[in-house]
């Protein structure tokens, strides 16, 4: 099956390739016992270390920091460190599956954050469903961390859960789900549109589903140059429109979407939300079927579709490319075209930790993508390339440094005078040595062969 072409493949093939992931890591996830773990980074040269590294000596470093708490950074791993939160209420496309279960992804995040950006990342699953609890929570505990990522909290809670930690937290917070995904999802759709020779603010877009992802897509594509008019937006009960006043009072933010979008004065529901669209971003329930074949005929010529939930998409991206689609993309590794938000936490968070910065506002967003666009677009686009992979690991520090600049020239860097090389010299440390450490304690055998856990 290996050797065939994708085009060769039969569905049932298909089906068993996608199923794989999923097979794996039930064998793998029990075998290593976790993705990540705490080691050790300052010498122990003997067992007098210790009185350096913890009682008597730690104690001038503590009274250093007492007189001057900006001096955490220079000391402890805060500098460097980033706390992924949640509470297990909107896990994939999983929903609510509680705290305990939410725990591989989180780790999962953790493991990206240091491998692709260079980030040490503490996962933290919350026993609580009250916002105000996990607000109390995150505020607690930000003084050990460079900044907090929020993660899989149901809507709409999670927007007003990081409107509130935003006000007065020291660190930025972001929520990845909205920031993240919207950031790689806005990246995606700039290069497909050019691609298939349409401009951005002529270009007619659907967005499928109306949750904390697609509402930060729809904010970030609007703040880049797409113009309201164009979107058109559906939820599980249909088109955002002016008619759907019960929405004025039970979720301002998709309300906002009402007054703001659709100039078409769409009406009906998904069917009628894709019709005429050159792109259709999905961020809803997964699939198969959630967008029916039919549906992809009805758009514009050459169509772009992003079908990206997570673990199955909205619609296999071979029945959207037999129904037309002229570029297919999901949130999924093993396809092609993958507008997941791993191709931005970890650059983005490289950048933000690097200038110490206060927050990520939408503008440091923007230039992450506009940047992850370069990258692909400098490589060469194609049908099956609108977005860089994993793999290129030498954009995620050109990221990282498009990050860095704009914090400083917004003035929410600590610190400012570090040049574009400077930044990138770090950044391209980090995550050089992230990916080293890893390969040697394979090699070295401290990470034990995969392989072996199929035997």
């Amino acid at each position: 099956m290996k050797n065939k072409k994708d085009k060769e493949l039969t569905v049932e093939e298909r089906l068993a390739l996608a199923k794989k992931p999923g097979e794996d890591a039930m064998v793998l996830h029990k075998y290593y016992g976790g993705k990540v773990e705490v080691v050790p980074k300052a010498a122990v040269r003997s067992f007098d270390d210790f009185a350096i590294w913890y009682s008597p000596g730690v104690a001038e470093p503590c009274k250093a920091i007492a007189k001057d708490p900006d001096m955490v950074y220079e000391m402890t791993w805060k500098w460097n460190t980033v706390a992924v939160v949640s509470d297990g209420t909107r896990v994939l496309g999983l929903g609510d599956i509680g705290p305990e279960a939410a725990m591989p992804v989180m780790e999962g995040k953790a493991m990206l954050f240091k491998y692709l950006g260079g980030v040490d990342c503490v996962p933290i699953c919350l026993d609580t469903k009250d916002p105000d609890k996990i607000i109390e929570t995150v505020r607690l505990i930000a003084p050990s961390f460079g900044g907090i990522n929020l993660e899989d909290i149901s809507n709409p809670k999670c927007f007003d859960i990081l409107d509130e930690l935003r006000k007065d937290c020291k660190i930025p917070v972001w929520h990845d789900d909205q920031q993240g995904t919207a950031t790689v999802e806005v990246a995606g759709a700039i290069n497909a549109l050019k691609y298939v020779g349409k401009k951005l603010d002529e270009a007619s877009i659907c967005i499928i589903g109306a949750g904390a992802a697609s509402i930060a897509i729809a904010r970030l594509l609007l703040a880049t140059g797409f113009k309201p008019q164009n979107l058109c937006m559906c939820d599980s009960t249909g088109i955002l429109n002016l008619e759907r006043e019960e929405l004025m009072d039970t979720f301002r933010q998709k309300w906002e979407i009402c007054t703001k979008t659709n100039g078409a004065g769409k009406t009906g529901g998904m069917k009628e939300a894709m019709e005429g669209a050159d792109i259709v971003i999905a961020a809803s329930k997964p699939g198969p079927g959630t967008i029916p074949a039919e549906y992809v005929k009805s758009m514009a010529d050459d169509p772009v579709v992003f079908a990206t939930a997570n673990p199955v998409p909205e619609i296999w991206p071979w029945e959207a490319k037999e129904a037309g689609a002229k570029i297919v993309a999901t949130g999924r590794s093993d396809f092609p075209n993958q507008v997941n938000n791993s191709m931005g936490f970890p650059a983005i968070f490289r950048g933000v930790l690097d200038v110490r910065a206060t927050t990520i506002t939408d503008e440091m967003c923007i230039a992450a993508a506009k940047e992850l666009a370069k990258c692909a677009e400098e490589k060469g686009l194609a049908e099956d390339y609108i977005i860089p992979t994993m793999s290129e690991w030498e954009v995620f520090p050109r990221v990282a440094v498009a990050v860095a600049q704009k914090a400083q020239k917004q003035g929410v860097a600590r610190l400012k005078k570090l040049t574009r090389q400077e930044l990138f010299d770090k950044a391209e440390f980090m995550i050089r040595r992230s990916r080293n450490l890893t390969a040697d304690m394979m090699s070295n055998g401290y990470i034990d062969d995969a392989e072996k856990a199929f035997k």
